[in-house]
């Protein structure tokens, strides 16, 4: 069994100007975020890469990163579309969007034999991380059985804003033992003259602890969870009111849910590593610019694989 690093890159990027910001250049060889992510995680021990795509920009993505990655490690393709769905169920008029996170993973079923770790493409997210979640899912993750035992990155919320608008993040609260409680996706995240301020799924507007941690969709999962999103995502499907056209089959609600009911238990990961990523065109600067430092500083060659 392999471990595997799994990226979901099946983004639409609409808030990039219309590119696809997954694909930015921000390294000084033209390298992209998904190369230092993926650095980072062969250096801690990962063995494969599955990448979770579109098939409208296979041909593209293979250009921009994976035939070189191809070089490098064992890797895989997975394909997010919206028409991929259970028997009896089809998509409704309107709807251009695919279905969540939950469904991107879902489509890795087949090509992950062991634990895997996920990630979003457009995020940084530090070596230190990588390096705790593949020891955990080598050294204590139990791979059967239930309830599932699952892991995540714990990042300071402070960490992980963005200067150049709102995040959306799923902010964690945890057991005495350090396992996950409840993760609540919180929207609009940013700092205000009032503090740091979001929106709860009601629009209600909530007060927020920087040093809260919270979720980068960092997930480390064993395979037999994929078993779990199959079952789920007819029912999910089901349970859409007639007309919404945006709901989405979510991993940290799904998870969140999974641990609330006792059918999973989640591990955080915390780290000091701070995030940083292309959410915004505008933050494509302040991420060159983050990316030379730590060049500077030691933690990367100038040419990432050499």
């Amino acid at each position: 069994m392999k471990t595997a690093l799994v990226i979901m890159a099946a983004g639409i990027g609409s808030r990039f100007g219309g590119g696809i910001k997954q694909l930015a250049p921000v390294g000084p060889n033209g390298e992209i975020i998904m190369d230092y992510s993926i650095h980072d995680a062969l250096e801690a021990g990962f063995e494969k890469i599955i990448f979770i795509i579109r098939r409208d920009l296979e041909k593209d993505f293979k250009e921009v990163i994976g035939n070189r990655i191809e070089k490098l490690a064992d890797v895989a393709y997975a394909y997010q579309e919206l028409d991929n769905l259970p028997a009896g169920f089809a998509v409704p008029a309107g709807r251009t969007k695919p279905w969540g996170t939950g469904q991107a993973v879902l489509s890795i079923k087949g090509l992950a034999d062991g634990p895997f770790a996920v990630i979003n493409a457009d995020d940084y997210y530090g070596k230190e991380c990588f390096i705790r979640m593949h020891r955990y899912m080598t050294e204590e993750m139990k791979s059967e059985g239930k309830p599932y035992d699952m892991c995540m990155s714990g990042f300071v919320l402070a960490n992980t804003l963005s200067e150049n608008g709102s995040v959306t993040r799923g902010v964690c609260t945890a057991n005495e033992d350090g396992t996950l409680k409840e993760v609540t996706e919180t929207y609009d995240i940013q700092m205000t003259s009032e503090g740091l301020k979001g929106k709860d799924e009601n629009g209600n507007t909530v007060t927020l602890d920087p040093t809260r941690l919270v979720s980068m969709n960092m997930w480390g999962l064993p395979a037999s969870f994929l078993d779990e999103l199959e079952r789920g995502f007819p029912e999910f499907l089901a349970s859409i009111p007639e007309g919404d056209l945006k709901k989405e089959y979510l991993l940290p609600r799904i998870i969140d849910k999974m641990v609330k009911s006792g059918q999973a238990n989640v591990k955080i990961l915390s780290t000091p590593d701070k995030w940083f990523g292309v959410t915004y065109k505008e933050d494509r600067e302040a991420v060159v610019n983050a990316l030379r430092k730590l060049i500077e500083e030691g933690v990367y060659k100038e040419k990432l694989f050499s």
